[in-house]
């Protein structure tokens, strides 16, 4: 009896002792301020700068490294600064979407001839398409400056012409284009009688009460958006590069959002907890009928749909941002990065490293 006490006191205090390697540590046992350690050494390690939310076990905190604006000497994570928030932006668009579904406003098979007469072939794609990225419409250069000050209306009417002058891919098959998004954010215009911004305020920025998400010309004096950076030549803050306006207004619903890592985490539990959409609306958005791999509705979802991935660079810039979470969004990431460095893939392997110490055996590479 005595010998079974002994070593159940061991087993016990074996599990508080922290071992010198992080690397060794089991990921059970980490505490939020071991992960929080770990990641910023991580993330040094590599040279990328940014703001990263980490979520294990329901529990969520912010990691914040290095300058958001180096000149004015303005930290990662401060109140003043936001981050575009690229393609991550689609699941949101998906959302009000899926709103006006089961506001039986329309269907995912209507066909978008109802809103888009003008648009070639328009009378064989549907809004599921449009939300899967299958409606073959390739609209070239839309993350590249043409010097044109958009207004939203404008934008929209801009992809419209352009994907009636490109050559279009095979409809039913999978080809990532913006312009899908773009004309979902025209749909919800055409649809609500209201702008797309004013959508975004009303069904996503107030229920959830954020305060740091914008739509880029809606962003108050008393915030800036931050300035992305290169690591070269063994220095950080190399060829310091904003989000181009240009660019920036182009991208209705699919690139013109801008908002921190904690903002955007606290969206992706509303797109699952009723104060956006349900965990039924979150289902059907993810499972589109027109899905031909597993993007659907923003989001790919991989480990039989338990966890729901996004990658987004911005172009002509430097900003990175990478989500991996559980579809229930009780364990994973969320990193904003202002400075990238390496390969697409590098960088998810950075996340993933991070990842491994929250739930081992949970996620993937990416």
């Amino acid at each position: 009896m005595k010998s079974k006490k002994i070593m159940l006191a061991i087993a016990f205090l074996s599990s508080f002792i922290f071992l010198g390697n992080s690397t060794t540590v089991n990921a059970k046992t980490y505490s939020n301020s071991q992960l929080r350690k770990y990641a910023i050494k991580t993330m040094n390690k590599h040279h990328l700068l940014g703001t990263i939310e980490i979520v294990k076990d329901g529990h969520r905190q912010t990691v914040n490294v290095g300058y958001g604006y180096y000149r004015r000497k303005i930290k990662n994570g401060n109140k003043k600064l936001l981050y575009p928030v690229g393609s991550l932006q689609k699941s949101i668009t998906a959302a009000i979407i899926t709103q006006l579904i089961y506001q039986k406003k329309f269907s995912q098979n209507t066909k978008i001839s109802r809103w888009y007469p003008k648009l070639k072939h328009s009378k064989y794609i549907t809004v599921g398409q449009l939300m899967t990225h299958t409606s073959g419409i390739n609209v070239i250069g839309t993350e590249s400056s043409h010097g044109i000050n958009f207004s939203e209306k404008g934008a929209i009417n801009w992809t419209i012409a352009k994907a009636n002058a490109t050559a279009r891919t095979k409809r039913a098959s999978f080809n990532y284009n913006n312009a899908n998004y773009v004309l979902l954010a025209g749909i919800i215009r055409k649809v609500t009688g209201k702008s797309y911004a004013a959508n975004v305020k009303s069904r996503i920025v107030k229920p959830l009460h954020l305060k740091h998400t914008y739509i880029y010309q809606n962003i108050p004096r008393s915030k800036t958006d931050a300035i992305s950076y290169l690591y070269r030549h063994g220095k950080n803050y190399q060829s310091a590069s904003y989000a181009n306006k240009y660019v920036v207004l182009q991208l209705p619903g699919a690139g013109n959002l801008f908002s921190t890592a904690s903002d955007y985490y606290k969206i992706q539990q509303g797109l699952h907890n009723g104060k956006i959409l349900t965990e039924k609306q979150f289902n059907y958005l993810s499972h589109l009928k027109s899905k031909v791999n597993t993007y659907s509705g923003g989001y790919y979802l991989k480990n039989g749909g338990k966890l729901k991935l996004a990658y987004g660079n911005f172009g002509d810039t430097h900003f990175t941002n990478w989500m991996q979470l559980t579809t229930d969004n009780k364990n994973g990431i969320v990193m904003f990065l202002n400075q990238p460095y390496g390969s697409k893939n590098q960088i998810k392997s950075v996340g993933y490293s991070i990842l491994k110490h929250i739930k081992s055996g949970t996620f993937i590479r990416r």
